[in-house]
């Protein structure tokens, strides 16, 4: 006879039979997936002209297939934060090797490899090579030349090379009017806030990729801080030789006259002083995280 307690001590034998079991199995479907993330970073054909081969008639959808995987290897490790992009580059070069006018592939590729880790691999002389092998493959579009001034002047600081890949693209009948002024404002002044501001502002307006947007829209909110920061700042010394002292809130530049209204950054928070007496963004700004982030990825 099967008394109460007998049953009941069944029970919880069987619950923690069940449990175990669960557990069991979630920890093998984590391995596997942890295994699918490393083999298929490691499955990649790695010879481009032999894929080609292979491929016949099918290359373009072949070449298609493996941008989408560049794509997806970029995103899943963006999502992960594994700042490892080693296939990054071989996966690019496996897609322009199948499809040499495979436009976006040459320049989100190279915008890919160049940003700064945590944005990207962190290469941009990689990025310059693969601009250059989509000029060799298709040397009608000037938009290459746009890129390459864009990674001379952000991520190499050569402005010499970044003005003269400019002026080249200016010489493109069909290329935009700022090209050449660029060109002439890099030459001129190296790296500037009205320049950055300037290039910016261009790729904002002329692109149709929500994201690029998205990244120029943060980039010119972050350079309007700068300048409303260096601003506030000659305020400061200004206030500070006429009274003494350093201003430890901006609202004392409002109260003797400086200032009209409180300033605020372009998400609508008033800027404030540091414990340095500089100039800085507001600590419930969400431009302040974005801020960070740009400045360790320099």
């Amino acid at each position: 006879m099967i008394t109460p307690n007998s049953k009941t001590l069944v029970l919880l034998v069987l619950l923690v039979l069940g449990f175990t079991g669960v557990w069991r199995l979630q920890q093998g479907i984590d391995a596997q997936r942890a295994a699918l993330h490393e083999e298929r970073d490691e499955l990649v054909l790695r010879s481009g002209k032999l894929l080609k081969a292979m491929s016949l008639e099918y290359t373009p959808l072949l070449a298609d297939f493996y941008w989408t995987r560049v794509v997806q290897y970029y995103g899943d490790k963006r999502a992960r934060h594994d700042l490892h992009f080693e296939l990054l580059s071989p996966l690019l070069d496996l897609t322009t090797t199948l499809d040499p006018h495979l436009l976006v592939a040459y320049r989100f590729g190279s915008t890919f490899l160049s940003e700064p880790s945590p944005r990207g691999a962190g290469h941009p002389e990689q990025g310059i090579a693969l601009l250059e092998r989509g000029i060799q493959a298709n040397p009608e579009y000037w938009r290459f030349y746009q890129d390459m001034g864009f990674i001379y002047y952000f991520e190499l600081k050569d402005y010499a090379k970044a003005s003269a890949a400019f002026e080249k693209g200016s010489e493109y009948p069909d290329s935009q009017i700022w090209m050449k002024v660029m060109a002439a404002k890099v030459a001129a002044e190296g790296e500037s806030l009205s320049t950055s501001i300037f290039l910016w502002r261009q790729v904002y307006e002329t692109t149709k990729d929500p994201q690029v947007k998205e990244n120029a829209l943060t980039h010119l909110q972050l350079l309007g801080v700068q300048e409303d920061c260096k601003q506030l700042d000659k305020l400061a010394d200004e206030f500070q030789k006429r009274t003494g002292r350093r201003p430890t809130r901006v609202s004392e530049l409002v109260q003797v006259g400086m200032l009209p209204q409180l300033p605020v950054d372009p998400m609508g928070y008033p800027y404030v002083f540091g414990p340095d007496g500089k100039a800085a963004l507001n600590l419930n700004s969400p431009l302040l995280e974005q801020q960070l982030l740009h400045q360790n990825a320099k």
